[in-house]
């Protein structure tokens, strides 16, 4: 086995048995909706309290994801507002059932809007919700107006919120498949990522339907997509931080990502 951990994005029902059917130390999963504003949901059985509990027993590590739809950098009041709110929601949620950390998506700005308001919104995010766990930024795939496609705007938001009390509980996740599709090349993401943000808390090892710099998010199974491996394995092995395979498929697939990935590091 690897000396770094290994983890996969499950459902939500039973995520530690999801973890032990992998074989893995920790997994990541939604609380509810990735789509929609309504709110964290536990559908464990024990609820918030036992899935902590279990977890912990079981020796079980959990991330959770944000939905999708939160984006607390746009101009627009009516997405802004309502994804601030779901973000604490989620904050909250995750830090009851003991996470590790919460990744959420960059966000955009809309395509007329001078991108230095989305860096700004981002700071004014930081400064309200009351992170009561690591919040991990991610990098997105897509997009001309995104705020973390591009790693000249990751070093705007990062710069926009270092002044904030709470910038020590913000991390970054890098995901190789967007960062493939995005157009930042894997040879040196690992170290433009640490000169910029100073730190890598997790990536996301998927491997890309798509070209370089295609803009689309489509993740493959290691190995089965665009990416080069020794390149997707050289990314994990000098990032040092745990893993969440978010490949297709269950159990069967996930283990043999994983161990796809453990034979090249």
């Amino acid at each position: 086995m690897t000396a770094l951990a290994i983890g996969a994005h499950v459902d939500q029902s039973d995520p530690i048995a999801e973890a032990q059917a992998r074989g893995m130390s920790h997994v990541q999963f939604f609380l509810g909706d990735p789509q929609g504003y309504k709110g964290p949901e536990f559908r464990y059985a024990g609820g918030a309290e036992g899935l902590k509990a279990d977890a912990e027993a079981a020796g079980i590590g959990l991330y959770v994801h944000a939905p999708y739809i939160v984006n607390v950098a746009t101009t627009n009041n009516r997405i802004r507002i309502p994804s601030r709110k779901l973000l604490q929601q989620h904050v909250d949620a995750a830090a009851s059932i003991g996470a590790r950390g919460l990744i959420v998506h960059g966000g955009h700005v809309n395509k007329d809007d001078d991108p230095a308001k989305g860096f700004d919104n981002w700071r004014k995010a930081v400064e309200a919700v009351d992170l009561k766990l690591p919040l991990l930024i991610e990098n997105t795939a897509g997009g001309d107006n995104a705020m973390t496609r591009y790693l000249d705007r990751i070093g705007r938001v990062f710069d926009a919120i270092s002044t904030t009390e709470q910038f020590d509980l913000v991390g970054f996740c890098l995901d190789t498949c967007h960062a493939h599709a995005g157009g930042n090349p894997l040879e040196t993401v690992v170290d433009d990522v640490l000169r910029i943000t100073g730190r890598i808390d997790l990536v996301h090892c998927n491997d890309s339907r798509d070209a370089f710099d295609s803009g689309a998010d489509r993740h493959a199974n290691l190995g089965a997509g665009k990416v080069d491996p020794d390149l997707l394995a050289a990314v994990v092995r000098d990032a040092g931080a745990p893993v969440v395979l978010e490949t297709p498929g269950g159990a069967a697939e996930h283990t043999a990502d994983a161990g796809w990935l453990a034979e090249r590091l």
